[in-house]
């Protein structure tokens, strides 16, 4: 009877040992494979080079071991990408912006934030106006009074259409100064570079574009960069005065984020934000931040979840205002 009371017990703790064992591997497992970062967008451009700044800074800081791969997924302004990641695994994620809600609410998608798991927020680039270095205008408060009195008056430039970043963050600044935005008259073009060549040609009045596609003829005197929409003066530009330092109450991030597919376990969230909290704080990442004149915007997993859903209702309401959508 002791013999088999004892070969129970055995079984028993063996059994024990082993499930606990088996629980252990699983959470400590994560990841078991490579790894693969979505680019949804051909090579080159600020989703690719994203994607590939995190690959060799996850490898290069030795934040994560295993192989990792960029994936270049071109075409609907994101929506290839994003509906491949649908089908993938937490060892898959992708780099996603404003134009994951912005598809979804022109009409363009059927995909919405909450169709993935928000993983972060890395980046923004902030959005400038701009006009000729000879122009009437000083400030862009100087330009909100003049639509005010005639919102025809004034050609503004955009690319590469309306309802991108570039146009919502002026029809807000509008909006905030009482301009009737379904009047304003943008000009669009394909590039940055189109913008920047119609304002020096004077074709245009008014140009918004990032700041980064102004800077450097702001430096050179060729235009007047006069308004931003960042939370404070930007480094580099602090003769330039905000939105809000001019009295609209407005900041507008035209921010880079990443996601991953959908019914992630809390174990495999939990890893990815301890990963990329990590490479935001590297020396590496603020480097490759200055030099293409982007911002530290993070937000973790959580916070992304509740940003997504504020620019969700911020969309929302400007796309209704400027007459894009019911």
């Amino acid at each position: 009877m002791k013999k088999v009371l004892l070969a129970m017990f055995i079984i028993v703790a063996t059994t024990l040992v082993a499930c606990s064992s088996s629980s252990s591997n699983q959470t400590e497992e994560f990841p078991t494979t490579d790894i693969e970062i979505v680019a949804p967008a051909s090579p080159g451009g600020g989703w690719d080079g994203t994607a590939r700044a995190m690959q060799k800074l996850f490898s290069d800081e030795n934040i994560i071991e295993e192989n990792m791969n960029v994936v270049n997924k071109p075409g609907g302004g994101g929506e290839v990408g994003w509906q491949y990641l649908m089908d993938q695994d937490a060892h898959h994620f992708s780099i996603n912006s404003s134009l994951l809600i912005t598809n979804n609410l022109l009409g363009q998608s059927d995909l919405t934030y909450e169709d993935f798991t928000p993983l972060g927020i890395l980046t923004t680039e902030w959005i400038s106006v701009a006009v000729a270095p000879d122009s009437e205008f000083d400030s862009g408060i100087d330009i909100m009074d003049k639509l005010k009195e005639d919102p025809t008056s004034l050609k503004i430039a955009v690319a590469p259409s309306l309802g991108n970043n570039d146009h919502l963050a002026f029809v807000q600044a509008a909006k905030e100064h009482g301009v009737d935005v379904t009047q304003l008259e943008f000009m669009i073009y394909d590039s940055g570079g189109d913008v920047v060549t119609a304002l020096l040609g004077d074709h245009v009045d008014v140009a918004t574009m990032s700041v980064s596609e102004a800077k450097e003829q702001h430096e050179a005197d060729k235009l007047k960069i006069v308004a931003t929409g960042s939370e404070e003066p930007i480094e580099g530009l602090e003769e330039v005065e905000t939105w809000k330092e001019q009295g609209i109450d407005m900041v507008f991030p035209h921010w880079r984020g990443v996601m991953g597919p959908p019914d992630m376990t809390e174990e495999e969230i939990a890893y990815w934000d301890d990963r990329i909290s990590e490479l935001v704080e590297t020396e590496a990442w603020q480097d490759i931040l200055e030099n293409n004149e982007w911002q530290a915007f993070y937000k973790d997993s959580e916070e992304a979840e509740a940003f997504l859903e504020e620019q969700t209702a911020n969309y929302e309401e400007l796309l209704r205002d400027a007459g894009l959508t019911d």
